[in-house]
Order: structure tokens, then sequence, then C-alpha cells
């Protein structure tokens, strides 16, 4: 992110006044609270912490507000082991600035199963949980959480990995789901078949209302599985599964029951993640690929805003230390 037209900083000066630097805040810090904070909230986790509270006593004040912290959006590029700062330490201060009131978070290759725990247990209102590219968050790791977090309604776990069980586990201690996406890498061949998460779902998540499943490898028996026990789904997306055969008597049901409804070969226009098929390497004494090629997920137009240089070197809270 540019910060190079945000309002200058200003350090703390002897006998207790501010010493700016470069031009005043001026109107900035006349602006009432909350519409501040609005505008402040947009920077993201990291650029609160690393820049905008540093900019004036006023900033300060308020991005120490656990209102501030309702939402936690922790994206970024996958280069976790390039950045010059701890991400899962951030993390972990942005939760404990929310003081209990997080309600959404979002975490990207970085997420772990202590971190998850550490947000479960000091997050008992949250009702959304995105953890996406995260594969060091194991079944246990994600059981655990779960139990702790029964107010869940929303539940993105795209590009991890769980078993059937852990799934259906996440269901139960969640009865308040409405919202689930389980979206991964959609292959065109081989066609392998796999009904263990559709079976999940609808085995433990009869409330949805919303839930895609980008290029997963069910089938129509799986998809009838998911129509008979979730009632109440609305919304369903099944691009690149395709597995899934929409003819006959059940696509017409879905097209009857489903308001919004995505097919295996509608567009991905709008998908976030880069949905381009991978390239493979056949084996010629198998029939399934051999070897894959290296890939970007995230899509081009995904322009997020937690980066900084390379001689970001830490922030140093005064009442909290180092932060990272």
């Amino acid at each position: 992110m540019d910060y190079s037209h945000s309002p200058p900083r200003t350090l703390g000066g002897g006998g207790g006044e501010e010493e700016e630097v470069g031009i005043e805040c001026g109107k900035w810090v006349e602006l009432p609270e909350d519409v501040m904070a609005s505008i402040l909230k947009r920077v993201g986790a990291i650029g609160i912490l690393a820049n905008v509270e540093r900019v004036c006593k006023t900033w300060r004040n308020i991005c120490k507000e656990p209102t501030m912290w309702r939402s936690i959006d922790m994206r970024n590029l996958g280069d976790i082991w390039d950045m010059d700062y701890d991400m899962v330490k951030i993390c972990r201060h942005a939760v404990d600035r929310s003081s209990g009131a997080l309600l959404h978070i979002n975490i990207e290759y970085f997420g772990t199963d202590d971190l998850l725990l550490y947000i479960a247990d000091r997050s008992t209102q949250l009702k959304s949980l995105r953890l996406v590219f995260c594969q060091n968050i194991s079944d246990e790791g994600l059981i655990a959480a779960a139990s702790k977090i029964p107010l869940l309604e929303e539940l993105d776990l795209s590009y991890c990995s769980f078993s059937k069980a852990a799934l259906e586990k996440v269901g139960h201690c969640c009865p308040l789901l409405r919202s689930f996406k389980l979206n991964t890498t959609g292959y065109r061949y081989p066609c392998i078949e796999c009904d263990d998460e559709a079976l999940a779902v609808a085995e433990s998540m009869p409330g949805l209302r919303h839930l895609q499943m980008f290029g997963n490898k069910l089938t129509n028996d799986g998809l009838q599985a998911i129509l008979d026990a979730c009632l109440y789904l609305e919304s369903l997306d099944l691009r690149r599964c395709f597995n899934v055969i929409l003819e006959g008597q059940m696509g017409r049901r879905c097209s009857e029951r489903i308001k919004d409804l995505r097919r295996p070969n509608d567009s991905t226009d709008d998908y976030p993640f880069d949905s381009r098929f991978p390239h493979i390497l056949w084996s010629d004494e198998e029939d399934y690929p051999c070897r894959f090629s290296d890939i970007d997920f995230m899509s081009d137009d995904d322009n997020y805003e937690f980066s900084f240089g390379s001689n970001f070197t830490g922030v140093y809270d005064e009442e909290d230390g180092w932060l990272f």
C-alpha cells in the first residue's frame, strides 16, 4: 500500500507534546472519532499496527479501541517467508486488542493449530472465520477451535485439507452455520470421484443457506445428499465440479430449488483466485498426473494492502513493547 499521501507521522516529544513530522495532520484529526475510525479500519490490521496508529496521539487512541478490532483482515500475497515481520505475532496482538469483541477474521497462508486455538479461546462471539491456503492447520486443531466458537455462521476453508470426520465435527460444533466455502483447484482430467466432503456437509450442516464447492470432486450422489439434507439452501456454486452432471431430473431439481445456481461450466470471471487449469504431465504407464506445475493461485486483480518494503524493521509500542 502506498502511504505517500497519508497524513505525516508525529512522534512523542519532550514535555508530553507531540513532535510533528512534515505537514500537520490538520483537518484529519478534526473529524468525528466514529468517522475517523471507519476510515482507519479500511487500512487493515497490519497497516494499523505498523503505521496508522503511530501518526498521532488521536489516531493511536482510536486504534486502541476494541471496536476497531471486531473485524481482522490478515490477507496477503502468500510471500510470508520473505516478510520482515511475524504475521502470527501481529495476528495475536490484533486479537488481544479486540478484548473478546472479535466477530470476523480472515487468515491466509500462515494459520497454525496454535494460532487458531489462540483466536478461539479469546473470541467466543466469533461469527465469521476465513482460513485460506492454511495447510498447517490439522484436523485436530480445527476441531478443537470449532468446539469453542459455537456462534459461528460463516466458514471458509478454501485450499485447505481436512478429512470428512473433521468437517463433520465442525458442523456439529457450529450448528448456526449458514455459509460454507470449501474451494479447491478444479481439474478437468482425470475424473477422480470423491463424495466425502459433500457427505460431511449433508450429515452435519443442515442449516446452510450458501454453499460454494468450486473444483470439488463430488458426484451426483454427493449432490443428491446435500439437496436432501440442506433444505434451506439458496445459493450453490458448483463451478469446475466436473463429476456433476446437471441434466434430467437432477438438473430440474437444482434449477427449481436453488435461487442462485452456478453450474460446472459457468464463467469463473468473478472467482477471486486463479481458476486456470494447472499444467499436467501425464505418465506413460498410469492414467493420472505424475507431476503438477507450480502455479500462483492468486488472481492478478487482487491488490492486497498488507505488505511493506524490505527496509521495514519492526514496530515498538511504548505500552506493549515490540509488536513485530
